[in-house]
């Protein structure tokens, strides 16, 4: 807004004001923008974990697909939506700028769920068809969602004044509770409609994934709607080509440099002679952090789990009244931990002076202890299992319906020494009957033929639909193998005999709890401060290329999933254990590493670079007396 004023004392002069008002939240340092931003994020979140709730079950169930490839598939485009962030960060600072990145790629992000959403309706095309819109819906969402994983919280920290580093640290805790807040609802939610509501004579994939394509459209009209309040950093060229020609310059010029050359303090120096001192300076920055990211994906490695082996270790326990707990508790206790966090855990760091990357490590540490937790509840679950059989060994098992012992011999073996008695073991319903029985389950009638087996029942028909009789099943208990045997009984009656062949699992799934508290807690202190550290410490001009990297972590931290699970082939409770001690290890010299890291600011290179044109040769150009950026150990703030 601009003011001039004429001076009524001085008639011949005038003065002329300009100033920009900003709009804030209640008066506060927090810009009204992020609210923009934080809502947008929580519905894509929404969006995006929705659609994988259903994911697997949709290529098992409605695509037919074994579940080798279904998890092969759901772990490809897992990887995918952590490799695509580089594109999206390369197209943000090299070419269109974060807001226009993040309209593009949430277009082509919402068109990518439509294109999903008309593949799971039954009546488009044949199943050749439905895989391939499937396919090319899957593939444009890991663009979408990948492209603006860097850019949404890179632009969120652009709103923010240098001096509201406090306001901007908060700002990144309350984005990372939306994103959970949003996961949270939508694994809820997008099951619920799958199962619930029945379309085309089934369940209902469709709204199940239409859901999601219209919180993302709702996501990109809620970010639109805040254009005229964001603060928009210009994006600097092709930033990523500038640098990576000038480190190929710097390797290639200390390669060839001679004998009688001076030395330079550090390798990129001997681009000097080309490519400006800022740039060099930029460089430097960008390249210190991403050495300090290569320990990194280990900590993902263990955290990504608890949507494989946690759950799988899940469903082998007593799943009493908690049956699909584990899908959000990691969700629904971030929401729970990071307020706690900020208001009592983070202020008591900043009296022990505890910087950010002692947080991070901290957070490896209960990482570590999450997987050492979820060691002794393995140990404890395997005593309850049973194991298959050998390979190229079989299972036998007998059931003596005679009425009295036997004695059974296996040729070349013992395997029953002793005598059988009556109404031994075998698995499921056997029919002792010389016709049929009808076995009702949910309102479906089998017919079981004599010796034919089959799993529980709510009813059996003997001879006639008029003959039904109710069968008291009893407790059928989480892990345990039953064998109920139909006999005649008084008149028309039906006598059933129960076995339990295998004992129930007695470790029920709430000692799993102390693991996902010990997690969620590592991930605080880990994902949120590292969020917030590769903000503040890269230049302005590659902010979303570090969130990238950040991003890349993840992605890596998968791979070695992959790599352990599929090749090592060792028990559960061994793999948990050699997690936990490898992150340890990381822990180790993820601290070493730190330990002689200096923190920067950014902004300072405006002021030290003053004269510095941007990525030109500095050759002909005004030098500053200080030409190098001053780096300093951290000070006592924890606040970066």
């Amino acid at each position: 807004i601009g003011l001039y004023a004429q001076c009524p004392r001085c008639p011949s002069s005038s003065l002329s004001f300009t100033f920009t008002i900003s709009r804030t939240v209640c008066g506060t340092n927090y810009p009204l923008s992020i609210c923009f931003i934080v809502v947008n994020e929580f519905c894509e979140r929404f969006s995006y974990y929705g659609m994988k709730a259903v994911l697997t079950l949709y290529f098992v169930q409605y695509l037919h697909w074994d579940k080798d490839l279904s998890t092969a598939v759901y772990h490809a485009f897992s990887s995918l939506c952590y490799f695509t962030p580089i594109m999206g960060a390369i197209i943000a600072d090299s070419w269109l700028g974060k807001f226009r990145t993040i309209i593009y790629l949430s277009i082509v992000y919402v068109i990518g769920h439509v294109v999903k959403s008309v593949g799971a309706i039954p009546t488009v095309g044949s199943s050749d068809m439905h895989i391939a819109l499937s396919m090319i819906g899957l593939i444009m969402i890991a663009f979408g969602t990948g492209g603006i994983k860097p850019c949404v919280a890179a632009f969120g920290g652009d709103q923010f004044e240098e001096e509201h580093g406090k306001e901007r640290q908060k700002f990144f805790s309350v984005f990372y509770m939306s994103i959970n807040a949003g996961s949270l609802m939508s694994t809820i939610i997008t099951p619920i409609l799958r199962s619930d509501v029945q379309c085309f004579g089934g369940d209902c994939y469709a709204l199940a994934f239409g859901v999601p394509a219209a919180l993302m459209v709702v996501a990109l009209v809620v970010f639109i709607g805040g254009s005229g309040m964001y603060k928009r950093n210009p994006p600097q060229g092709n930033v990523l080509l500038e640098v990576c020609k000038c480190i190929g310059y710097a390797i290639s010029k200390r390669w060839k440099r001679s004998k009688h050359e001076e030395k330079k303090k550090h390798w990129l120096d001997w681009a000097e002679d080309k490519y400006s001192k800022r740039l060099i300076q930029e460089i430097k920055m960008v390249l210190r952090v991403l050495v300090l990211y290569i320990p990194l994906p280990m900590f993902w490695a263990l955290f990504d789990q608890q949507g494989s082996r946690w759950t799988l270790q899940a469903t082998r326990m007593n799943l009493a009244f908690v049956e699909f707990y584990h899908i959000m508790l990691n969700a629904l206790m971030i929401l729970i931990f990071v307020p706690i966090f900020d208001l009592i855990i983070y202020p008591l760091f900043g009296c022990c002076k505890i910087n950010a990357s002692k947080e991070m490590a901290t957070g490896m540490i209960f990482a570590a202890l999450a997987f050492g937790a979820a060691t002794w509840v393995e140990v404890n679950v395997v005593k309850t299992v049973v194991n298959p059989a050998p390979a190229e060994k079989a299972l036998l098992q007998v059931l003596n319906v005679a009425g009295s012992p036997i004695t059974v011999n296996v040729p070349n073996n013992n395997l029953f020494p002793d005598p059988i008695a009556p109404l031994q073991v075998r698995h499921g319903f056997l029919n002792t009957f010389s016709e049929n029985v009808t076995v009702s389950i949910e309102n479906l009638n089998y017919e079981i033929p004599p010796g034919f087996t089959i799993y529980s029942a709510v009813s059996v028909c003997h001879g006639t639909p008029d003959s039904c009789s109710d069968v008291d099943l009893g407790l059928l208990d989480f892990g345990a193998s039953y064998t109920f045997v139909l006999s005649p009984g008084g008149g028309d009656s039906i006598a059933v005999t129960k076995m339990e062949d295998v004992l129930a699992n007695n470790i029920h799934v709430a000692w799993q709890l102390p693991q996902y508290v010990l997690m969620t807690a590592g991930e605080v202190m880990f994902s949120i401060t590292g969020l917030e550290f590769s903000y503040s410490q890269s230049p302005a001009n590659m902010k979303s290329v570090l969130q990238a990297g950040w991003l890349l972590t993840v992605a890596f931290g998968n791979i070695i999933v992959l790599i352990v699970a599929e090749g090592a082939g060792l028990e559960q409770w061994i793999e948990f254990l050699l997690f936990a001690g490898l992150l340890l290890a990381v822990f180790v010299i993820f601290s070493i590493m730190a330990h002689f890291y200096t923190y920067v600011n950014p902004e300072e290179l405006d002021k030290v670079y003053l004269d510095d044109s941007k990525y030109a040769a500095r050759d002909g150009k005004k030098r500053r007396p200080s030409d190098s950026l001053q780096m300093n150990k951290p000070d006592k703030s924890t606040k970066l």
